[in-house]
């Protein structure tokens, strides 16, 4: 529940930009938000809601995301809008984090969709080459430039059988800023959406 100094943390996406949308309905209700990307502070702001750094924020009460894939144990995989790096920061921050996602996002295994690497640009191909030696095939998303100012690759065909360990492996990479995997602090509660209803996963 909501009180007037609470602050909502907002993850990025066209499923958070739906819940930005939403929020806006009830921006009365609460003190400010924290934004985890440029394009999230600048609708929150174009809808009235006030945007603090996270930095001035003597706490974030709930962080709210979406999600690119997601299994039963509510690890994720994050990044396709090439904000996981603040994502995970905003959401480390949070008292609490809710993922809501449509239900077609939910696997047994992650790694179907590419796992995005946000990396230092000068380490592209030094990066490239180790996650290769990890089983994946990275590909430069090119013409993408992080918030950060910093380069994204999306791995595809990972076999992530233990994500904790897969998670510490790929960050432990030097040029590695951060990886899309939420696996060693997963969501506290998914939502996920069906044509029928809402499932809750806690």
């Amino acid at each position: 529940m909501l009180s007037s100094n609470s602050i909502v943390g907002v993850g990025t996406g066209s499923t958070t930009n739906c819940f930005i949308d939403l929020l806006a309905e009830i921006k009365h209700t609460f003190d400010a938000a924290v934004s985890s990307s440029d394009a999230s502070t600048h609708r929150l702001r174009n809808l009235g809601i006030p945007v603090l750094d996270l930095n001035a924020a003597p706490s974030v009460d709930v962080y709210v995301d979406g999600a690119d894939e997601l299994n039963d144990a509510k690890q994720l995989i994050k990044g396709g809008g090439a904000a996981l790096t603040r994502e995970k920061i905003v959401a480390s921050a949070a008292e609490r984090f809710i993922c809501i996602a449509d239900a077609s996002k939910r696997v047994t295994r992650l790694g179907g969709y590419p796992l995005p690497v946000e990396i230092i640009p000068m380490a592209r191909s030094v990066v490239a080459r180790q996650l290769v030696g990890l089983g994946g095939r990275p590909e430069w998303r090119e013409g993408v430039v992080t918030d950060n100012g910093n380069w994204i690759l999306d791995v595809h065909d990972l076999h992530i059988e233990q994500p904790e360990a897969m998670e510490s492996s790929i960050n432990n990479l030097p040029g590695v800023v951060c990886n899309g995997l939420f696996a060693l602090a997963p969501a506290d509660c998914v939502l996920l959406a069906t044509p029928d209803e809402i499932i809750e996963i806690e």
